[in-house]
Protein backbone atom coordinates (compact mmCIF):
# COMPACT_ATOMS: atom_id res chain seq x y z
CA UNK A 1 0.00 0.00 0.00
CA UNK A 2 2.95 2.60 1.02
CA UNK A 3 4.40 1.67 -2.68
CA UNK A 4 1.44 2.19 -4.45
CA UNK A 5 0.95 5.78 -2.65
CA UNK A 6 4.22 6.58 -3.05
CA UNK A 7 4.24 5.65 -7.13
CA UNK A 8 1.00 8.03 -7.38
CA UNK A 9 2.72 10.83 -5.32
CA UNK A 10 5.89 10.56 -7.54
CA UNK A 11 3.57 10.08 -10.33
CA UNK A 12 2.28 14.08 -9.65
CA UNK A 13 4.98 15.10 -8.86
CA UNK A 14 6.32 14.17 -12.58
CA UNK A 15 3.31 15.54 -14.11
CA UNK A 16 3.94 18.59 -12.04
CA UNK A 17 7.65 19.48 -13.13
CA UNK A 18 6.84 19.01 -17.01
CA UNK A 19 7.14 22.47 -18.28
CA UNK A 20 4.25 23.94 -19.78
CA UNK A 21 3.86 23.16 -23.25
CA UNK A 22 4.82 26.71 -25.48
CA UNK A 23 2.16 28.14 -28.10
CA UNK A 24 2.59 28.02 -31.45
CA UNK A 25 3.69 30.69 -32.98
CA UNK A 26 1.96 31.31 -36.27
CA UNK A 27 0.84 34.24 -39.11
CA UNK A 28 -2.72 35.29 -39.95
CA UNK A 29 -3.28 36.01 -43.05
CA UNK A 30 -7.21 37.80 -43.51
CA UNK A 31 -9.71 39.41 -44.90
CA UNK A 32 -11.33 41.14 -42.52
CA UNK A 33 -14.31 42.77 -43.26
CA UNK A 34 -16.35 43.68 -40.46
CA UNK A 35 -18.26 47.06 -40.25
CA UNK A 36 -17.16 47.81 -43.51
CA UNK A 37 -19.89 50.03 -45.47
CA UNK A 38 -21.93 48.59 -48.46
CA UNK A 39 -25.51 47.55 -49.30
CA UNK A 40 -25.90 44.71 -46.97
CA UNK A 41 -24.12 43.60 -44.08
CA UNK A 42 -20.09 42.11 -44.44
CA UNK A 43 -19.67 38.90 -42.80
CA UNK A 44 -17.85 38.59 -39.39
CA UNK A 45 -16.46 35.06 -38.87
CA UNK A 46 -12.63 36.22 -39.60
CA UNK A 47 -13.09 39.16 -36.58
CA UNK A 48 -14.43 36.65 -34.01
CA UNK A 49 -11.34 34.41 -35.23
CA UNK A 50 -9.12 37.24 -34.14
CA UNK A 51 -10.66 37.92 -30.54
CA UNK A 52 -10.88 33.65 -30.29
CA UNK A 53 -7.05 33.91 -31.20
CA UNK A 54 -6.49 36.58 -28.18
CA UNK A 55 -8.65 34.77 -26.14
CA UNK A 56 -5.39 31.73 -26.30
CA UNK A 57 -2.05 33.04 -25.61
CA UNK A 58 -1.02 29.30 -24.10
CA UNK A 59 -2.02 27.89 -27.85
CA UNK A 60 -1.27 30.29 -30.04
CA UNK A 61 0.80 33.08 -30.83
CA UNK A 62 0.39 36.00 -33.61
CA UNK A 63 3.80 36.98 -34.45
CA UNK A 64 1.82 39.03 -37.37
CA UNK A 65 -1.53 40.01 -39.36
CA UNK A 66 -1.86 40.23 -42.78
CA UNK A 67 -4.63 41.70 -45.15
CA UNK A 68 -6.37 40.30 -48.08
CA UNK A 69 -8.87 42.51 -50.40
CA UNK A 70 -9.85 45.74 -49.13
CA UNK A 71 -6.62 46.20 -47.32
CA UNK A 72 -6.88 49.49 -46.00
CA UNK A 73 -9.83 48.74 -44.55
CA UNK A 74 -8.65 45.73 -43.19
CA UNK A 75 -5.17 47.13 -42.08
CA UNK A 76 -7.83 49.81 -39.76
CA UNK A 77 -10.65 47.58 -38.54
CA UNK A 78 -7.55 45.13 -37.48
CA UNK A 79 -5.61 47.48 -35.64
CA UNK A 80 -9.16 48.51 -33.87
CA UNK A 81 -9.64 45.41 -32.86
CA UNK A 82 -6.18 44.61 -31.45
CA UNK A 83 -6.46 47.79 -30.02
CA UNK A 84 -9.45 46.64 -27.44
CA UNK A 85 -9.04 42.47 -27.19
CA UNK A 86 -5.35 42.37 -27.38
CA UNK A 87 -4.40 41.74 -23.89
CA UNK A 88 -1.45 39.81 -24.18
CA UNK A 89 1.02 42.79 -23.37
CA UNK A 90 2.34 42.44 -27.10
CA UNK A 91 2.64 44.58 -30.07
CA UNK A 92 1.46 42.14 -32.83
CA UNK A 93 2.48 44.28 -36.54
CA UNK A 94 -0.24 44.19 -38.86
CA UNK A 95 0.69 44.55 -42.81
CA UNK A 96 -1.79 45.46 -45.63
CA UNK A 97 -1.42 43.12 -48.88
CA UNK A 98 -3.41 41.87 -51.92
CA UNK A 99 -6.06 45.20 -51.95
CA UNK A 100 -7.50 42.21 -55.07
CA UNK A 101 -6.47 39.13 -54.61
CA UNK A 102 -5.82 38.74 -58.36
CA UNK A 103 -1.87 39.23 -58.32
CA UNK A 104 -0.45 36.61 -57.11
CA UNK A 105 3.32 37.18 -57.87
CA UNK A 106 3.11 40.94 -56.69
CA UNK A 107 5.12 41.40 -53.78
CA UNK A 108 3.38 43.83 -51.19
CA UNK A 109 4.34 44.40 -47.42
CA UNK A 110 2.49 41.48 -46.59
CA UNK A 111 4.32 39.29 -48.53
CA UNK A 112 7.85 41.02 -47.12
CA UNK A 113 6.71 40.82 -43.81
CA UNK A 114 5.95 37.03 -43.79
CA UNK A 115 8.96 36.19 -45.80
CA UNK A 116 11.16 37.93 -42.99
CA UNK A 117 9.93 36.00 -40.16
CA UNK A 118 9.69 32.94 -42.10
CA UNK A 119 13.65 33.63 -42.54
CA UNK A 120 13.91 33.86 -38.21
CA UNK A 121 11.63 30.80 -38.04
CA UNK A 122 9.49 27.83 -38.89
CA UNK A 123 5.55 28.37 -38.20
CA UNK A 124 2.38 27.88 -40.02
CA UNK A 125 0.08 30.07 -41.45
CA UNK A 126 -3.16 30.15 -40.72
CA UNK A 127 -4.78 31.80 -44.11
CA UNK A 128 -8.71 32.33 -44.09
CA UNK A 129 -9.22 34.31 -46.59
CA UNK A 130 -8.32 34.02 -50.17
CA UNK A 131 -4.66 32.70 -50.47
CA UNK A 132 -3.27 35.38 -52.70
CA UNK A 133 -0.52 36.62 -50.08
CA UNK A 134 1.07 33.34 -49.45
CA UNK A 135 0.75 32.20 -53.10
CA UNK A 136 3.03 34.72 -53.80
CA UNK A 137 5.19 34.25 -50.92
CA UNK A 138 5.54 30.19 -51.70
CA UNK A 139 5.99 31.34 -55.59
CA UNK A 140 8.70 34.20 -55.18
CA UNK A 141 10.31 32.70 -52.28
CA UNK A 142 10.69 29.06 -53.07
CA UNK A 143 13.56 28.70 -50.46
CA UNK A 144 10.70 29.50 -47.57
CA UNK A 145 8.83 26.44 -48.35
CA UNK A 146 10.49 24.44 -45.66
CA UNK A 147 10.05 27.10 -43.25
CA UNK A 148 6.25 26.66 -43.54
CA UNK A 149 5.00 23.81 -40.78
CA UNK A 150 1.50 24.22 -42.99
CA UNK A 151 -1.30 26.53 -44.48
CA UNK A 152 -4.00 25.63 -42.94
CA UNK A 153 -7.16 27.67 -44.57
CA UNK A 154 -10.73 28.14 -44.75
CA UNK A 155 -12.03 26.30 -48.35
CA UNK A 156 -12.68 22.82 -50.07
CA UNK A 157 -15.29 20.29 -49.87
CA UNK A 158 -16.23 16.52 -50.66
CA UNK A 159 -17.30 16.08 -54.45
CA UNK A 160 -20.95 17.01 -54.91
CA UNK A 161 -21.69 18.50 -51.55
CA UNK A 162 -23.74 21.78 -52.24
CA UNK A 163 -22.97 25.11 -49.38
CA UNK A 164 -27.09 25.69 -48.36
CA UNK A 165 -26.35 27.13 -45.07
CA UNK A 166 -29.53 27.38 -42.99
CA UNK A 167 -32.81 25.90 -44.48
CA UNK A 168 -31.12 25.17 -47.42
CA UNK A 169 -32.37 28.27 -49.37
CA UNK A 170 -29.67 29.24 -51.48
CA UNK A 171 -26.70 27.61 -52.72
CA UNK A 172 -23.51 30.15 -52.34
CA UNK A 173 -19.96 29.27 -53.37
CA UNK A 174 -16.42 28.72 -51.90
CA UNK A 175 -15.71 32.55 -51.44
CA UNK A 176 -11.84 31.97 -50.91
CA UNK A 177 -11.60 29.51 -53.11
CA UNK A 178 -13.21 30.67 -56.17
CA UNK A 179 -11.93 34.41 -55.16
CA UNK A 180 -8.46 33.02 -56.21
CA UNK A 181 -8.14 29.95 -57.80
CA UNK A 182 -5.12 30.40 -59.58
CA UNK A 183 -3.45 31.04 -55.99
CA UNK A 184 -4.62 27.80 -54.71
CA UNK A 185 -3.20 25.86 -57.58
CA UNK A 186 0.20 27.58 -56.69
CA UNK A 187 -0.37 26.82 -53.42
CA UNK A 188 -0.85 23.31 -54.05
CA UNK A 189 1.78 22.76 -56.86
CA UNK A 190 4.42 24.04 -53.97
CA UNK A 191 4.43 21.07 -51.95
CA UNK A 192 3.59 22.92 -48.47
CA UNK A 193 1.70 21.14 -46.24
CA UNK A 194 -1.93 22.00 -46.48
CA UNK A 195 -4.59 22.12 -44.12
CA UNK A 196 -8.47 22.45 -45.07
CA UNK A 197 -11.56 23.28 -43.06
CA UNK A 198 -14.25 24.77 -44.85
CA UNK A 199 -18.04 24.69 -44.90
CA UNK A 200 -18.63 21.25 -44.20
CA UNK A 201 -17.07 20.90 -41.06
CA UNK A 202 -17.79 25.12 -40.00
CA UNK A 203 -21.82 24.37 -40.96
CA UNK A 204 -21.84 22.79 -37.27
CA UNK A 205 -21.45 25.84 -35.58
CA UNK A 206 -24.08 28.00 -35.27
CA UNK A 207 -24.47 31.62 -33.36
CA UNK A 208 -28.49 32.63 -32.79
CA UNK A 209 -28.97 36.01 -31.34
CA UNK A 210 -29.45 35.06 -27.69
CA UNK A 211 -25.50 33.81 -28.22
CA UNK A 212 -24.05 37.17 -28.67
CA UNK A 213 -26.84 39.30 -26.52
CA UNK A 214 -24.30 39.87 -23.48
CA UNK A 215 -22.46 41.63 -26.30
CA UNK A 216 -24.68 44.74 -26.18
CA UNK A 217 -23.74 46.58 -23.11
CA UNK A 218 -22.32 49.62 -22.34
CA UNK A 219 -18.68 48.98 -23.14
CA UNK A 220 -17.16 50.27 -26.73
CA UNK A 221 -15.74 47.86 -27.73
CA UNK A 222 -18.27 45.18 -27.38
CA UNK A 223 -20.94 47.52 -28.37
CA UNK A 224 -19.29 48.02 -31.81
CA UNK A 225 -18.69 43.96 -32.09
CA UNK A 226 -22.57 43.80 -31.14
CA UNK A 227 -23.67 46.61 -33.65
CA UNK A 228 -21.83 44.45 -36.57
CA UNK A 229 -22.78 40.69 -35.70
CA UNK A 230 -26.40 41.55 -35.06
CA UNK A 231 -26.79 43.10 -38.74
CA UNK A 232 -25.22 39.98 -40.38
CA UNK A 233 -27.23 37.38 -38.17
CA UNK A 234 -30.66 39.03 -39.80
CA UNK A 235 -28.81 39.47 -43.34
CA UNK A 236 -28.73 35.66 -43.14
CA UNK A 237 -32.01 34.88 -41.69
CA UNK A 238 -33.02 36.99 -44.76
CA UNK A 239 -30.53 34.69 -47.37
CA UNK A 240 -31.21 31.61 -45.73
CA UNK A 241 -34.16 31.50 -43.23
CA UNK A 242 -32.74 31.52 -39.70
CA UNK A 243 -31.85 34.26 -37.59
CA UNK A 244 -27.83 33.49 -37.00
CA UNK A 245 -24.58 32.65 -38.50
CA UNK A 246 -22.67 30.17 -39.04
CA UNK A 247 -18.97 31.35 -38.11
CA UNK A 248 -16.83 29.69 -40.75
CA UNK A 249 -13.43 30.98 -40.24
CA UNK A 250 -13.38 29.33 -36.06
CA UNK A 251 -12.83 25.72 -37.58
CA UNK A 252 -9.35 26.65 -39.21
CA UNK A 253 -7.87 28.32 -36.05
CA UNK A 254 -9.80 25.51 -33.93
CA UNK A 255 -7.29 23.25 -36.04
CA UNK A 256 -4.43 25.26 -34.15
CA UNK A 257 -6.22 25.75 -30.84
CA UNK A 258 -8.63 22.89 -30.63
CA UNK A 259 -7.36 19.74 -32.55
CA UNK A 260 -9.75 17.38 -30.61
CA UNK A 261 -12.77 18.66 -31.46
CA UNK A 262 -12.52 18.13 -34.85
CA UNK A 263 -12.39 14.86 -37.65
CA UNK A 264 -10.56 14.56 -40.35
CA UNK A 265 -9.49 13.02 -43.87
CA UNK A 266 -5.53 12.98 -43.36
CA UNK A 267 -3.39 12.66 -46.73
CA UNK A 268 -6.92 13.20 -49.18
CA UNK A 269 -6.20 13.59 -52.48
CA UNK A 270 -7.11 17.72 -53.51
CA UNK A 271 -7.99 18.45 -57.32
CA UNK A 272 -10.04 21.34 -58.70
CA UNK A 273 -12.60 20.46 -61.19
CA UNK A 274 -14.83 22.35 -63.39
CA UNK A 275 -18.37 21.18 -63.22
CA UNK A 276 -22.01 23.67 -63.23
CA UNK A 277 -22.52 26.60 -61.63
CA UNK A 278 -24.45 25.61 -58.50
CA UNK A 279 -25.37 29.33 -57.30
CA UNK A 280 -27.90 29.79 -59.74
CA UNK A 281 -25.40 32.03 -62.14
CA UNK A 282 -25.09 29.46 -64.70
CA UNK A 283 -22.54 28.44 -66.89
CA UNK A 284 -19.17 26.52 -65.12
CA UNK A 285 -17.17 27.26 -62.34
CA UNK A 286 -13.76 25.47 -60.86
CA UNK A 287 -14.51 23.57 -57.50
CA UNK A 288 -11.71 22.42 -55.23
CA UNK A 289 -12.58 19.06 -54.27
CA UNK A 290 -10.99 16.24 -52.16
CA UNK A 291 -11.71 12.89 -52.23
CA UNK A 292 -9.97 8.95 -52.14
CA UNK A 293 -11.08 8.26 -55.09
CA UNK A 294 -8.68 10.74 -56.82
CA UNK A 295 -5.98 8.55 -58.18
CA UNK A 296 -4.10 10.98 -60.58
CA UNK A 297 -3.54 14.14 -58.77
CA UNK A 298 -0.27 14.29 -56.62
CA UNK A 299 -2.05 16.97 -54.31
CA UNK A 300 -2.69 15.93 -50.90
CA UNK A 301 -4.14 18.06 -47.98
CA UNK A 302 -5.52 17.15 -44.07
CA UNK A 303 -9.27 17.68 -44.61
CA UNK A 304 -11.62 18.56 -41.34
CA UNK A 305 -15.01 17.61 -42.25
CA UNK A 306 -17.14 17.25 -38.81
CA UNK A 307 -17.10 19.48 -35.71
CA UNK A 308 -17.55 17.78 -32.87
CA UNK A 309 -19.90 18.71 -30.20
CA UNK A 310 -18.47 21.49 -27.54
CA UNK A 311 -16.63 23.78 -30.05
CA UNK A 312 -19.55 25.84 -30.21
CA UNK A 313 -19.45 26.44 -27.10
CA UNK A 314 -15.79 27.12 -27.17
CA UNK A 315 -16.34 29.94 -29.36
CA UNK A 316 -19.02 31.63 -27.32
CA UNK A 317 -16.88 31.17 -24.11
CA UNK A 318 -14.12 33.04 -25.76
CA UNK A 319 -15.98 36.18 -26.36
CA UNK A 320 -17.51 36.03 -23.68
CA UNK A 321 -13.91 36.33 -21.81
CA UNK A 322 -12.34 39.26 -24.58
CA UNK A 323 -15.91 41.00 -23.16
CA UNK A 324 -15.02 40.74 -19.63
CA UNK A 325 -11.66 42.05 -20.07
CA UNK A 326 -13.34 45.21 -21.24
CA UNK A 327 -14.14 45.38 -17.82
Amino acid sequence: MRLLVFCLLLTSFSALAQPAAKPRRIWLDTDIMIGMKDKTAREVDDAIALIMALQHPDKVELVGISTVTYADYAYAVTQKLLGWYNQTGRRIPVYKGSDTAKDAGVENDATRAMAKALRAEKMPILAIGPVTNVATLVKNHPELIPQIEEVVVCAARTPGLPFKPGLGKLSVGDYNFETDPESFRILFESGVKVVLSGYECSVYTFLGKTDIDFLNNKHTADKWVYDRLRPWQLFNQQLFGVDGFVPWDTTPLGYLTHPNYFTYYRDIPVRINTRANDTGAGGTKPYLEVSYDYRDTKWRAIYAYKTLPGFEEIVIDDLKKASARQR
